[in-house]
């Protein structure tokens, strides 16, 4: 069902349009079904959107210019041009799915490169709804249906225009720093590796709860959370990197711990590490299974960058195939956008 979703955006065009980005611009091309005395039928029309989302508000200011060639009137040889010109605002509703429903409101003004009968240049209302679905980051396929209303001499006429286009996002927004008089929020906890320790006199008992006996334990610090082979040693971390949806970028907040990691390695030469990437279910499995080889690659290059021999640290990527919370919802999402080092005694 979810390849069945995505066939419609891979015939057509692409968009992913979130928050993050300051400007929008969206091509359109599409066609009208009027009312009055112009003869509209089959008539191509295009244009562009210009919308912008740097103020802090639910509504979206949009710029909207549409063209029509060689419109004919009815009962007459003459054709014209029209020109539509509109400030709308546009509400996007996120969800956790590929599409952004939308609605959007807003005056314009529409004019005739030659006027006949009762046409002329005036002012008009619209309205319209939508939506985007997303096909990467930063593009998305955008689907609208606007109602345009004008009075011409005591009279109403309306066009319904259905346009569609490529919505492109450009202009990423700069994530706020706190002033330094302030305290700055805490980063995410470092995975602490206990290197092996021989216990001298072991005890019976399990102190750090790891499965195994203090007696047999050569880990007996082994942080809670971590998984210990037969030992009681650390063998696989779960890094904590988080990742937007179709993103393999390590963010700001994710850094002090993947440079933990490294210097962790650099510790300990008896240990090489394989960094495995997860994906959440959202798009294909071949588009999910790149993702997720990306993303081990991107946190491979941070550390080596950190200072440990690149050939002591392999990737794998597994896409969606190993999730640890549902897809359904957002939080499980986030979770399986995951990190995994396993680590290898040489």
């Amino acid at each position: 069902m979810k390849k069945l979703l995505l066939i419609p955006a891979l015939l057509l065009g692409s968009a992913v349009i979130a928050q993050e980005y300051n400007y929008e611009i969206t091509p359109v091309i599409g066609s009208m079904i009027p009312e009055g005395n112009l003869n509209l039928d089959n008539q191509f029309l295009s244009g562009v959107e210009l919308q912008y989302n740097g103020f802090d508000s639910l509504i979206k200011p949009e710029l909207s210019f549409l063209f029509t060639n060689n419109v004919g009137y009815k009962d007459s040889d003459l054709s014209t041009d029209i020109s539509r010109i509109a400030l709308n605002g546009v509400y996007e509703y996120k969800t956790d799915s590929i599409f952004t429903p939308l609605a959007k409101a807003g005056l314009g003004y529409e004019t005739f490169s030659r006027h006949d009968a009762r046409n002329k240049d005036s002012a008009f209302l619209n309205a319209g709804v939508g939506t985007k679905i997303a096909l990467a980051e930063d593009i998305a396929l955008k689907l609208e249906a606007v109602y345009m209303l004008k009075e011409n001499d005591r009279e109403w006429d309306s066009n319904l225009a259905l346009l569609a286009g490529l919505n492109f996002a450009f202009g990423e927004k700069s994530q706020p720093v706190a002033p330094a008089s302030e305290p700055v929020a805490e980063p995410a906890p470092k995975p602490v590796v206990v290197a092996p320790v021989v216990v001298a006199a072991p005890v019976d008992g399990d102190d750090d709860k790891d499965g195994v006996l203090n007696s047999k334990d050569k880990c007996p610090k082994t942080p809670a959370g971590h998984k210990v082979d037969k030992d009681g040693c650390t063998k696989l971390v779960t890094l904590r990197v988080n990742f937007e949806t179709a993103s393999y970028k390590v963010d700001a907040a994710s850094q002090p711990e993947v440079r933990a990691f490294a210097e962790f390695l650099k510790e300990m030469p008896n240990y090489d590490a394989k960094i495995v990437g997860h994906t959440d279910s959202v798009g294909s499995d071949k588009d999910n299974q790149k993702l997720s080889e990306n993303r081990a690659n991107s946190v491979k290059a941070f550390i080596v960058q950190e200072g440990v021999d690149a050939k002591r640290v392999t990737t794998e990527g597994k896409g969606e195939k190993s999730p640890v919370a549902t897809n359904e919802t957002k939080d499980g999402k986030a979770q399986n956008r995951r990190i995994e080092a396993e680590l290898i005694k040489k």
